[in-house]
């Protein structure tokens, strides 16, 4: 989805998400955002004024994926405090401080299902996913994809892609944005000059990956790393395929990936917003 097309509240034709499972990575530690990251936990860094795990959800819930599944780990309070008090912290509320009684003035326009857990602090990738087991089962295919990036994915077709093909996993590749200038010469003379030029590093794994059940038998305990104990090994069994996007992606590894989602976003044009319902409710932020 490289046209940026604002695609309303619910994807073209799309109800192909209402029984698939989405499973984010929110737990690790972030220690590139330790100024932040000591107060949060990476997901619940905001870009513009909401948690960059709520710009994900909402690209997914876009396409008609609303049941998540959370892996939190570190600061797993603040995202469970979050959602916990999504409702009543949204738009306008009354207070009656003689009965204690909330009430809501406003519904919030999202009607997700959010599942979450404690996956452990130092639990890695897919030990995370392990601990879901039980939960994730009976679902299949379900998505995985990590707690700190956003693309222009066409979700469906991600999804057809990996049932036509009938393999295990698929992992969605992407060209990393460059980090720093590309200058073309012409001799001495400056020919053209990029900003932030699609690389040609080649492809990596962007997330948004989508497995059947048959992931559980490659995973065994908190120790083991999802890239390694899953996809290396599902690659070397010839059961790994790659659904190829030349779209927008971002991660937000740094700071500097942190101003780019936010130029982004404050632009009115961020390629990830394909959602036209009501105006987003603020929410207040967990400390």
């Amino acid at each position: 989805m490289s046209n940026n097309v604002k695609i309303g509240k619910r994807y073209d034709g799309g109800v192909a998400g209402q029984n698939s499972k989405v499973v984010i990575l929110a737990g690790g530690l972030g220690t590139r955002f330790a100024e932040e990251t000591d107060l949060k936990p990476k997901p619940m860094i905001s870009v513009g004024e909401f948690p960059i795990l709520w710009h994900i959800m909402k690209y997914f819930s876009a396409f008609s994926f609303e049941d998540f599944y959370v892996a939190t780990g570190y600061k797993g309070e603040v995202i469970r405090s979050y959602f916990a008090n999504y409702r009543m912290t949204s738009g306008s509320i009354m207070v009656d401080l003689g009965t204690g009684q909330l009430q809501n003035y406003s519904t919030p326009p999202e009607q997700w299902k959010v599942h979450l857990f404690d996956t452990g602090l130092m639990t890695q990738t897919g030990g995370r996913i392990k601990r879901m087991e039980k939960w994730l089962r009976g679902s299949e295919p379900f998505i995985v994809t990590y707690g700190d990036g956003l693309a222009d994915i066409d979700l469906h077709a991600l999804v057809q892609f990996h049932k036509a093909h009938g393999k295990l996993a698929t992992v969605t590749a992407v060209r990393p944005p460059a980090r720093y200038g590309a200058i073309n010469f012409d001799g001495d003379r400056v020919e053209s000059f990029s900003e932030k030029p699609q690389t040609g590093e080649g492809w990596i794994n962007g997330g948004f990956m989508v497995f059947n059940q048959e992931i559980f038998e490659y995973l065994r305990n908190d120790s083991d790393v999802l890239e390694r104990a899953g996809l290396e090994r599902i690659a070397a069994d010839g059961q790994l395929m790659a659904f190829r996007h030349s779209g927008y992606w971002q991660c937000m590894d740094t700071l500097r990936d942190k101003m780019h989602l936010e130029e982004a976003w404050k632009s009115g044009n961020a390629p990830w917003q394909v959602w036209q319902d009501m105006e987003p409710l603020k929410i207040w932020e967990a400390a």
